[in-house]
């Protein structure tokens, strides 16, 4: 009995959608270190292909087998999958190859290249912006200038999750601060000063050398 001819079809693209490499686990240590034995490895696989290519990964002990059909490398892992070799148990995957996109790596989109350094053109339609106007808090401005030394200003009251913020004025130890102050203070003697004494530079000495 013929097949319809989009049965057929739909065969063939099962077929062609099918891996055309294998991946060999838990294959023996000494495989990736006597060519021997890599002879022998080879062989097995070459009975299904001649002209298939190996790749060995020391580090991960598995062994990469590409085969130009993908028929010929599900008929290896049918056959030899889970056979013994040199005293291990050879297991085969396929090999499975994602392409996300086009293989070949795209520049990236020109959102922010003209922030590179030499900077290039800006894009079309880029307009500087222009900053913000400074917020000047006149209140707050106002309530500090009407403080005298040791007088503070609350600007945010404590919550229960928050502390507060609290403004000291220093004592001004020169006694010209420049708030109104009607207490009797200027009569009573202020501090002086401490003196910074320099430190002496040391005597020069001709006769050391440097």
């Amino acid at each position: 009995m013929q097949r319809p001819a989009g049965e057929e079809a739909t065969v063939d693209v099962k077929f062609t959608d099918l891996p055309n490499a294998l991946i060999a686990c838990k294959v023996p240590e000494d495989l990736f270190k006597e060519d021997i034995l890599k002879g022998s490895f080879e062989a097995l696989f070459r009975s299904f292909e001649p002209e298939v290519q190996f790749q060995y990964f020391k580090s991960f002990r598995r062994v990469r087998i590409s085969f130009s059909d993908a028929l010929a490398a599900a008929e290896a892992r049918l056959q030899l999958h889970k056979t013994d070799f040199k005293g291990k148990e050879m297991r085969l995957y396929f090999a499975q190859s994602v392409h996300i996109g086009s293989p070949r790596l795209m520049p990236p989109k020109p959102d922010k290249q003209f922030l590179i350094s030499p900077p290039a053109s800006p894009p079309v339609g880029w307009e500087q912006s222009k900053d913000a106007m400074p917020v000047v808090n006149y209140d707050l401005l106002c309530a500090i200038s009407k403080l005298g030394p040791g007088d503070k200003y609350e600007l945010h009251t404590a919550t229960p999750t928050t502390p507060s913020v609290v403004i000291h004025v220093c004592d001004d130890e020169r006694g010209d601060s420049s708030a109104p102050d009607d207490s009797d203070q200027d009569d009573k003697p202020r501090p002086l000063r401490p003196k910074i004494i320099q430190t002496r530079r040391p005597d020069f000495t001709p006769g050391v050398e440097q």
